[in-house]
């Protein structure tokens, strides 16, 4: 079976949704599916330097890149606009079994979409939380005339909706599209425990042994909810508690806005900013850490949670954030209200707690292995490609 995924970046700057697509290409090829990705050269602000025009390996995974247009308007490079991509994707569209967008309100996704169709392939589309209350509801106006008068029509010709959580499906439910919706999460690889992770992250962040470090690692962005997190950590007026804020911004301007928060909250002295974090300095930082907050407006899955479960490192998350039923379900940390008393009382009693950490942390564990692991993930979405296009095999 071939099947193609189309995103509009993956750019480590785009956050979880973008670096997923890479591992689960990785994991169905691992099944045997020819997978590759088509994408452009975003980078935010600017484009990667990659080779573009052919498919190429881009971590492990085969990838053809094509030119953003890039003009000084912010708006237009968000739109993600390429003329390669849409020249490529009409000659080489029909040589797939499957086509697999990922996002929408975004020229790629869009392109693919409206491709696929006049192709008659068959395709799916994974929204991203696009189509989620919170996200509709951000330049409202905009999205909702885009998906009126373009996106609806390919999403209702769609052989699938690919939603990660019941939630996020649910969500969407209220916009009547036709096509039928099926859910399948990210996948995580479930990484090996790394020996005195917490002695080796306070060593390498200038800590005390004893101290009590509070871990943020996602994308830095104003959905994430940090004006609300760092006046709640500010409540816990205790030296030994640290906060790592690590993670790309976006917009660039964002930065600022988080350091005066910090700063107002009088939190600068325990903050330890770091940038994008991969590989062991990313584990160090998920398994060193006592607890891991994502208290964000919305997030249709989480992937940064599923790594702290994996990890081993109990959670407080909120209510928007898809995965905390299953948090408060199976104890794997703490669920609190979208404001500050509540999220600081959250923390507050995590940590207060090592006993409450060490089970919620083994249980967030096994539940990642057993649930997220990217081997059973890639065997659920290859039986969707075949629901889908029946006469492929994989």
């Amino acid at each position: 079976m071939r099947v193609l995924h189309v995103i509009p970046s993956v750019s480590p700057r785009r956050g979880g949704p973008s670096l997923a697509v890479l591992a689960m290409v990785r994991a169905l090829r691992a099944r045997g599916v020819e997978a590759e990705i088509a994408t452009t050269n975003d980078d935010g602000e600017g484009v990667l330097s990659v080779p573009l025009n052919a498919v190429g390996e881009h971590e492990g995974v085969p990838t053809r890149f094509f030119a953003r247009f890039s003009p000084p308007l912010r708006a237009v490079r968000e739109f993600a606009y390429s003329r390669g991509l849409a020249r490529w994707l009409d000659s080489a569209c029909g040589k797939y079994d499957v086509v697999h967008v990922h996002a929408i309100f975004s020229h790629a996704s869009t392109c693919a979409m409206a491709t696929a169709r006049r192709r008659s392939v068959p395709y799916l589309n994974r929204p991203l939380g696009q189509l989620c209350e919170w996200s509709l509801g951000q330049r409202a106006a905009k999205k909702r005339a885009y998906l009126a008068l373009v996106e609806r029509a390919n999403l209702d010709a769609a052989a699938a909706l690919h939603f990660t959580t019941e939630q996020e499906q649910r969500e969407a439910e209220p916009l009547g599209l036709r096509a039928p919706g099926f859910v399948v999460p990210h996948g995580v690889d479930v990484p090996d425990l790394l020996p005195d992770a917490r002695a080796r992250l306070r060593a390498r962040l200038g800590l005390p042994p004893d101290a009590r470090v509070v871990l943020f690692l996602s994308r830095v962005h104003p959905k994430k909810g940090l004006e609300l997190l760092i006046p709640a950590l500010a409540q816990l007026r205790d030296d030994q508690v640290h906060f790592v804020l690590a993670g790309n911004v976006e917009p660039p301007d964002y930065e600022g806005v988080v350091g005066r928060t910090v700063r107002e909250a009088g939190l600068a002295a325990r903050t330890h900013r770091v940038p994008f974090a991969t590989g062991e300095w990313k584990q160090l930082l998920l398994q060193g850490a006592d607890v891991f907050a994502l208290t964000s407006h919305s997030e249709n899955f989480g992937l940064a949670v599923v790594e702290a479960w994996a990890a081993g490192t109990p959670v407080v998350v909120t209510p928007g954030v898809a995965l905390a039923e299953e948090v408060r379900r199976h104890g794997l940390g703490a669920v609190a209200a979208l404001e500050v008393p509540a999220i600081a009382a959250a923390v507050r009693e995590l940590l207060a707690s090592p006993d409450r950490r060490e089970t919620a942390g083994q249980a967030a564990r096994q539940h990642a292995r057993a649930h997220y692991a990217w081997p059973a993930v890639a065997a659920r979405l290859l039986d969707q490609y075949q629901r889908i296009c029946p006469g492929s095999s994989s």
